[in-house]
């Protein structure tokens, strides 16, 4: 190095402190273009992606990195300067290097949240989903807030503030906090469940069987859930409740089911067999019927007045009004099986025998 100052010095003119000032500045100016250009590149490539992660990620990169790379390279020059002048203000530039990039970091982050944010609602229109934006936006938010809290306290500390008692103070406050504010916070964590957990989405059809809870979504906050009865009226359902109920999601079902018992007469009892035949036949071919599924159609038991016959299938169908057209086709046919048999369907009936009322017996029929 020493005979490096020399040559430097005797044939050029300049001092090997300066010269390393100049490679530093250059090489940081080159390595900005490059950046620039990979960022150009890497944005067409994910532009092309259908998740939301990437697009954010080099989005959200580009300007902090770039501001990073002159962090950098002004902490290499400072060092540089350091050992060459003595100056107090450079062990202050080196720390404020340190804050500058840890601002960077906090702005990508601050930037990355919001840009996933936008484009996970952007995405969801172009797909005609419904978009829940005060919870997207609730979610943006608080990470942002995170962020720029940790950002400032980790600055604070590098700056060689104690932050001891703060922190201890923030910690009892919190704390203070959190007792005041549980239902709002266990409501904020329960709207946070919802959305990551996803069990419903707005416009489902939802039930509880632990709480008088059925009707369609119409809307899902940080806070509440709204939704809408059959009978019209609204039900506001604090999200704290859904992380400890059972939620019946009956849209999502993959078929609806038909279960029915069929009563023949005892006087049937010779044709119930090729009827449970016929009607199972029946099933199988039906077009609104899904045979892949479980069909059953059997003699199930001696009824108290009639020859029970179960049958169990279920419909292609989830729609509510389409499977009760199937369902009332499917009854209607099992109806004409029995008929064309000639049995008929049983309705509940009793018997009275009375004792010395037959034929024969002693002192004729009593009066009735």
């Amino acid at each position: 190095m020493n005979r490096l100052s020399e040559f430097l010095s005797q044939h050029i003119g300049v001092e090997l402190w300066i010269a390393s000032l100049v490679a530093i500045a250059l090489v940081t100016v080159i390595a900005n273009q490059v950046a620039q250009v990979l960022l150009r590149q890497a944005a067409r490539v994910t532009a092309k992606t259908s998740t939301v992660w990437d697009d954010a990620l080099v989005g959200s990169a580009s300007r902090p990195l770039l501001v990073a790379m002159w962090a950098v390279g002004a902490g290499f020059m400072a060092r540089v300067l350091q050992r060459e002048v003595d100056i107090a203000f450079i062990e202050q530039a080196l720390a404020l290097r340190d804050v500058a990039l840890i601002g960077c970091v906090a702005w990508f982050l601050v930037r990355f949240a919001g840009k996933v944010g936008h484009n996970v609602e952007s995405r969801r229109r172009e797909r005609g989903e419904e978009v829940d934006h005060t919870t997207v936006d609730a979610l943006v938010k608080l990470a942002r807030l995170v962020t720029v809290v940790v950002a400032v306290i980790t600055a604070a500390q590098t700056l060689g503030f104690q932050i001891a008692g703060l922190l201890a103070l923030g910690g009892v406050g919190g704390i203070a906090v959190g007792f005041a504010a549980k239902d709002i916070l266990a409501n904020f964590f329960g709207g946070l469940t919802i959305y990551l957990d996803r069990p419903f989405g707005v416009g489902e059809w939802i039930r509880s069987p632990d709480k008088s809870i059925e009707g369609t979504v119409e809307y899902i906050s940080w806070r509440h859930t709204r939704i809408r009865a059959f009978n019209k009226n609204p039900i506001y359902v604090p999200n704290a409740v859904f992380t400890s109920i059972v939620v019946e999601n009956p849209s999502r079902m993959s078929h609806r089911r038909i279960k029915e018992t069929i009563g023949l007469r005892y006087d049937d009892f010779a044709v119930v067999a090729p009827i449970v035949d016929e009607i199972r036949a029946m099933l199988q071919v039906h077009e609104g019927i899904d045979a892949t599924q479980t069909l059953i159609v059997n003699f199930n038991q001696f009824g108290a007045s009639s020859l029970d016959i179960m049958v169990y299938t279920f419909t292609k169908t989830t729609v509510w009004v389409e499977y009760h057209h199937v369902k009332q086709d499917v009854l209607l046919k099992i109806g004409e099986i029995i008929e064309r048999h000639g049995a008929e369907i049983a309705f509940p009936t009793q018997t009275l025998h009375l004792a010395g009322s037959g034929p024969g017996a002693e002192g004729g029929s009593p009066d009735l």
